[in-house]
């Protein structure tokens, strides 16, 4: 888009202004949940949050963008900003002045709450879904809804003592996909675990001390493939759980991973293998691996 081609709107230039203050504030929980709004900053993040936008008005739903904020040279760089949402044209220091980041990228759009009922994700039938327990750390968080997006899981779960999926921090770790899935946020935990046990999904818990090892329910997976039996279990058999079969995974707090009644309360326990000399693995490491198990088991 040349520069004739860009909105007439007037350029924002006082980073002192009351519209500049109320999106600033949305890096703050309290403004965030009294709106229901929240800040997707980035190119990456914009990118995906129109996507969606349009991808809903176009199936005659509320679209998620309510505004848009890009610098000259943001919008001369990805021209394709402007035909979905007419932007709002601000300088840098404005940018700077909205964004929580040191460095942002020239790009930010304030968007409403795009969270999900865990009732809608499980009457869609999911085959893998990510449940974070008390998952705390922004990052890691992030991470793990990035590697469930990646590894094809139908939703992510954030428990009601998880981080804040809204936290500016989160939502740029995700890198966008927080717009590619459904995200439930605040369930019980409780409530959780009952409802996917209801509806026959098996609930593996990541636990390095776990029974179950990873690799071997690759190795027993990949037999199945090959040499299928009609006697076998849909979900499970005597040597542990189906990768192949609907399965969720809980993934715990970074310092004291799951609570021994949620270890209780899950199908199996199951440990990712170290053949070096770390101590654990991170949290959002151990999810990228657990999911494209699973992913890897029921593509195959």
């Amino acid at each position: 888009m040349s520069a004739f081609e860009r909105p007439q709107a007037p350029l924002l230039t006082n980073t002192r202004a009351d519209r500049v203050r109320d999106v600033a504030k949305l890096a703050g929980r309290s403004a965030r949940f009294r709106q229901g709004r929240f800040l997707a900053e980035g190119p990456q993040a914009v990118r995906e949050a129109l996507r969606l936008h349009q991808e809903r008005q176009s199936a005659g739903e509320p679209g998620v963008v309510e505004d848009v904020f890009l610098t000259a040279e943001t919008l001369d760089r990805y021209p394709d900003f402007g035909a979905v949402v007419p932007p709002r044209m601000v300088t840098s220091e404005v940018l700077a002045a909205m964004s929580s980041t040191v460095t942002p990228q020239g790009a930010l759009a304030v968007c409403r709450f795009i969270d999900v009922s865990l009732d809608s994700v499980l009457a869609a039938e999911p085959r893998l879904v990510a449940v974070l327990v008390e998952v705390r750390d922004p990052g890691n968080a992030g991470t793990i809804l990035r590697a469930a997006d990646s590894a094809g899981a139908d939703a992510v779960i954030l428990t009601d003592s998880s981080v804040d999926v809204y936290n500016p921090k989160t939502v740029r770790s995700t890198v966008g996909s927080l717009f590619h899935l459904p995200v439930v946020v605040g369930a019980g935990t409780e409530d959780v675990l009952e409802q996917l046990k209801q509806r026959g999904i098996a609930v593996l818990a990541a636990d390095g001390y776990g029974d179950q090892n990873l690799d071997a329910l690759q190795d027993a997976s990949a037999q199945r493939r090959l040499a299928p039996s009609s006697s076998a279990a849909p979900h499970e058999d005597a040597d542990g759980p189906h990768l192949e079969a609907p399965t969720a995974w809980l993934f715990g707090n970074e310092a004291q991973g799951l609570a021994p009644a949620v270890l209780d309360a899950a199908d199996y326990r199951v440990s990712v293998p170290i053949y070096g000399s770390a101590e654990s693995l991170n949290v959002g490491t151990a999810a990228t691996v657990c999911l494209y198990a699973s992913a890897r088991a029921q593509r195959a």
